[in-house]
């Protein structure tokens, strides 16, 4: 099964709480040998999903919407970025170079392409901007890629 995460960035600790514990139960809804996770390693449910797959010992793909991404995530991530795109077995790239809501939309198109279905950490609300949860979610309905809604309840988002 190859399983894609989009999620929202910077959600509260409490909010973050939840979602890990609700990401870690789908993760291990499936045998390590058959799980390939695929993300774009971004800071929040990208990273923690990413690691959960690893750890749980599915295969994990990363998608680098652009050359500049990393610049343009928060610097304390940088580490687990690193660590987490050295440990892809796949890394696939848009061949974007600026890090903006274009390339991170192209990203995510190239991660739905590649799932068998996406996981959305996603409150249910439009997006903030291009590119955004919904955006991606909207765009897997689109191409026939089921998702899977993951919002526990109380969570909320600032």
């Amino acid at each position: 099964m190859r399983l894609g995460i989009t999620g929202h960035r910077g959600l509260p600790e409490h909010a973050e709480k939840l979602v890990r514990a609700a990401l870690r139960r789908e993760v291990e809804r499936h045998q390590p040998e058959d799980l390939v996770g695929v993300s774009c390693l971004a800071d929040g449910p990208d990273a923690w999903f990413a690691q959960m797959v690893l750890d749980h010992g599915g295969r994990l793909e990363a998608v680098v919407p652009a050359s500049l991404y990393r610049d343009g995530l928060p610097e304390w991530h940088y580490a687990t970025y690193d660590a987490l795109l050295d440990r892809a077995a796949d890394v696939h790239r848009t061949g974007l170079a600026e890090s903006d809501s274009q390339a991170h939309m192209a990203g995510s198109e190239i991660l739905v392409g590649l799932v068998d279905e996406l996981i959305a950490v996603w409150d249910g609300q439009p997006a903030r901007g291009y590119g955004g949860t919904a955006d991606v979610v909207a765009y897997a309905e689109r191409t026939g890629v089921p998702s899977r809604v993951v919002w526990p309840e109380g969570a909320t988002r600032d």
